[in-house]
């Protein structure tokens, strides 16, 4: 944790679960300072008290910041003294951003620019972007906007390096279990209610992380960072029939209903694309895809062109490590919230 020993380190959108995480990972450590900016007043005061209650030693080191990244003014006046910025704050449901497209504009493209802007602005170290599967090769309004929230860092990275300042960089990654809007919380709401388990399309597979592993994606990401770096870990899958299955072995059958899948759904999720793939470079549990540096100067592209391979395989759910329903069962468990929800059941 040297490097971020009496450090200041900003999360947006921190009232989430990726900010509570990051809280538990961070919080009886030696950083100086830990700001918590998002646009929700009633969550912050809970978090709060939450924080007050369970590290009474250390919540002194959280302070909050109302804003919302919309807004380049607050995210501003939250910067001075900022040393590092873990950048989560966005709109992530899929079907509210298909009817709400625009909404998914501001806040995950020009909040994102905001954000790098008052950053680089206030010399902030080193910045770590979140992105998510649905920006390779996306199909949804959410995707897209993040596909383009992106290119967004990308191009302020650019600038950023060139200044000497600001690191920014970038992580992507799939699902994760039980965060705010994820199916798991779902599937034990209806068990619960004595309801059939819904499901869109059973053999669509989704990537399984937990919580902590995002954390340690984002920390993996920060102490290797080129400027413009995208850092995808390599993860588990398994199919929402085996996710389904898993969830009713822990917490009973009730069944399962097919309702088909909802709008901007993809069948599999893809966490590094075709074209990625030419020039990411394996890190063992991770894998680092280099910013593309060129320059607008396409003349030369034009005449001597850039030698690749001619096709490099996406890395997809469907092609990663296949879980089968007792290893799903496995990964279930490494979650607090399903721990937690079992120990409710059974008390």
């Amino acid at each position: 944790m040297s490097d971020f020993s009496g450090a200041t380190l900003m999360i947006t959108g921190g009232t989430g679960s990726f900010g509570n995480t990051v809280l538990k990972h961070f919080i009886e450590t030696d950083i100086g300072e830990i700001r918590i900016f998002s646009r929700d007043e009633k969550k912050q005061d809970d978090m709060r008290h939450d924080l007050q209650l369970r590290y009474p030693d250390f919540a002194k080191k959280v302070k909050f910041f109302i804003g919302d990244v919309r807004d380049a003014r607050s995210i501003q006046d939250a910067m001075p003294g900022v040393d590092y910025i873990f950048h989560a704050a966005a709109l992530k449901q899929v079907p509210s951003c298909e009817f709400f497209p625009m909404q998914a504009v501001q806040t995950n493209i020009i909040g994102t620019d905001n954000m790098l802007h008052a950053a680089v602005d206030a010399k902030v170290r080193r910045v770590v972007c979140l992105s998510t599967d649905k920006a390779a090769y996306p199909i949804n309004a959410m995707g897209i906007s993040k596909a383009m929230m992106e290119h967004v860092v990308f191009a302020n990275a650019r600038v950023a390096a060139e200044r000497g300042n600001t690191t920014i960089c970038l992580t992507r990654y799939g699902n994760v279990m039980c965060s705010r809007g994820s199916v798991i919380p779902l599937f034990i709401d209806q068990i619960r209610a004595g309801k059939p388990i819904t499901i869109t399309n059973p053999e669509m597979t989704r990537y399984l992380m937990n919580l902590d592993e995002a954390v340690e994606l984002v920390k993996f990401a920060f102490a290797n960072a080129n400027p413009g770096d995208l850092f995808i870990q390599k993860a588990d899958a398994c199919t929402i029939a085996d996710l389904a299955k898993a969830v009713q072995k822990l917490f009973g059958d009730t069944g399962t209903r097919i309702i088909g899948t909802r709008h901007g759904e993809k069948l599999f999720e893809t966490l590094m694309t075709m074209e990625e793939s030419a020039r990411a470079e394996d890190m063992g549990g991770y894998f680092r895809v280099s910013a593309d540096n060129r320059d607008l100067n396409y003349d030369k592209y034009v005449v001597s062109g850039v030698v690749r391979e001619s096709f490099c395989e996406p890395y997809t759910s469907h092609n990663t490590k296949r879980l089968d329903v007792d290893g799903t069962v496995q990964k279930l468990l490494t979650t607090d919230y399903v721990k937690d929800e079992i120990n409710k059941s059974i008390g």
